[in-house]
C-alpha cells in the first residue's frame, strides 16, 4: 500500500480508513474529493468529519503542487507550467490546444539521468522519482486553472518514465480509472529513451496506450552520440522490444526523430533510417530540436525539414513534422526549469 493518499488506490484507501478506524465508505468520498473535484486541502472536504479531516492532516499529508510560474505563448497560445514540490523541487508540465482537444504534457522525474547530449532536462542530472500523485496533480492542476478538460496525457517532460516504472503504472491507472478522471488509456502517451526492460514489461501490462520511442538516430553509432543509453541498449535490441511491444498490445508504436542540423538530417539519414526500420506497424514524428543555449545543436531549417520527410515519405514510411508549439516560451523539455535553477544558482539560494 502506497503511503501517499493521493498515490493510493480506492480499495488501499478503504483498507487504510477501516485500520485507523473509519467507515470504509468515507473512502469513496475523499477519493472523489481528490480524483473528481480535484480540491487541494482537507478543509474543502465538505462531507467529511472535522475529526476524521484532522486526523489525515496529521498522518496523511495531501499532495497539491504550487504553480510558480505559467507562461502563455503569444504564438498559439501553449502554456508552460512551472511547478514546486512540497521539498522545493521543481518540474515542468505543458499544456497544447488542439481542435481535438486538450493534450497536457507531464514530468515523471525531477531531472533526468539518461544524459541525452540535445535536451536541458537532464542538466543537472537526477534529483528524485515523482510520486504517483505529483504526477497526477499536475493534470488536476492544470485542468483546475484552466477550467478545462484535458482528454489527452502525454508523459514526455522532465525524466524518464520507465526510470520510473512502479508510480508510472500505478499514475496510470489512476488517471484512467472509473473512479477519477476516467480518461482513456488510449489518449495517454509514454515516451522512453529506450529502456528496454520497461518496454517489455510495459507489453505486458494489458494496457492501450501509445508508446513512444525516442530514436532520433538511423545507426547505433550516431545514436550512441546523441544517446548515453544506446551504449547499454543496442538500436536493434530496442527496436526488437518496440516490435513485442506491438504484437502484445496491437497499439502502433511513434518514433520520435529530434532533426539536428548537420547531425542526422541528411539524405544519408534518411536512407539509413529505411534499411533500419522497413515497412512496419509504426509512425514517425518528426521534431525539428529546440535549440538550447548550454548545447551547440541547432536547428535544421525548414527546407532541409521538409526534404527529410519527403524523403521518408519516398520509402513508403508514416511520417509527419510535429507542429512546434511553445517557441516563445521555453517550450522545450526542462528549459524553463532550467532557466530558474540558473536563477536560484545566481542568487545564491
Amino acid at each position: 500500500m502506497s503511503t501517499d493518499i493521493k498515490s493510493m488506490t480506492l480499495p488501499e484507501l478503504r483498507a487504510y480508513l477501516t485500520s485507523i478506524g473509519e467507515k470504509s465508505f468515507r473512502a469513496d468520498q475523499i477519493y472523489g474529493w481528490m480524483h473528481r473535484q480535484l480540491v487541494t486541502s482537507y478543509d474543502d472536504m465538505k462531507n467529511i468529519p472535522q475529526s476524521l479531516r484532522e486526523k489525515l492532516k496529521e498522518q496523511m499529508p495531501l499532495t497539491a503542487l504550487k504553480a510558480a510560474d505559467v507562461l502563455t505563448s503569444g504564438i498559439d497560445g501553449t502554456q508552460k507550467y512551472l511547478f514546486e514540490l512540497s521539498d522545493g523541487n521543481l518540474i515542468e508540465s505543458v499544456l497544447m490546444k488542439y481542435k481535438h482537444g486538450n493534450s497536457v504534457c507531464i514530468s515523471s522525474q525531477a531531472g533526468c539521468r539518461m544524459g541525452c547530449r540535445f535536451c536541458a532536462s537532464t542538466i543537472g542530472g537526477l534529483n528524485r522519482c515523482l510520486l504517483p500523485s505529483e504526477m497526477l496533480d499536475q493534470v488536476y492542476r492544470i485542468q483546475t486553472l484552466t477550467g478545462q478538460r484535458v482528454s489527452n496525457v502525454v508523459v514526455m517532460g522532465t525524466g524518464e518514465p520507465l526510470d520510473n516504472y512502479d508510480h508510472l503504472l500505478r499514475f496510470i491507472h489512476l488517471l484512467t480509472g472509473p473512479e477519477g478522471l476516467n480518461i482513456s488509456q488510449r489518449s495517454i502517451t509514454v515516451s522512453t529513451c529506450g529502456i528496454v526492460p520497461g518496454i517489455l514489461r510495459l507489453a505486458d501490462e494489458n494496457l492501450e496506450i501509445t508508446l513512444a520511442l525516442s530514436l532520433h538516430a538511423s545507426t547505433q553509432e550516431k545514436r550512441e552520440s546523441l544517446m548515453p543509453v544506446a551504449k547499454k541498449y543496442e538500436i536493434h535490441e530496442v527496436l526488437n522490444a518496440c516490435r513485442y511491444y506491438f504484437e502484445k498490445t496491437g497499439r502502433r508504436v511513434t518514433f520520435e526523430y529530434a532533426l539536428v542540423g548537420g547531425v542526422n538530417d541528411s539524405e544519408q539519414d534518411a536512407e539509413q533510417l529505411h534499411r533500419l526500420l522497413g515497412n512496419g506497424n509504426f509512425h514517425i514524428n518528426l521534431i525539428p530540436v529546440n535549440p538550447v543555449k548550454e548545447r551547440s545543436y541547432v536547428q535544421p531549417d525548414r527546407t532541409a525539414v521538409l526534404a527529410f520527410q519527403k524523403k521518408l515519405e519516398k520509402y513508403g514510411i508514416n511520417v509527419t513534422i510535429r507542429r512546434e508549439m511553445g517557441r516563445d516560451i521555453n517550450g522545450a523539455c526542462g528549459q524553463l526549469r532550467r532557466s530558474r535553477l540558473a536563477q536560484k544558482e545566481e542568487q545564491g539560494t
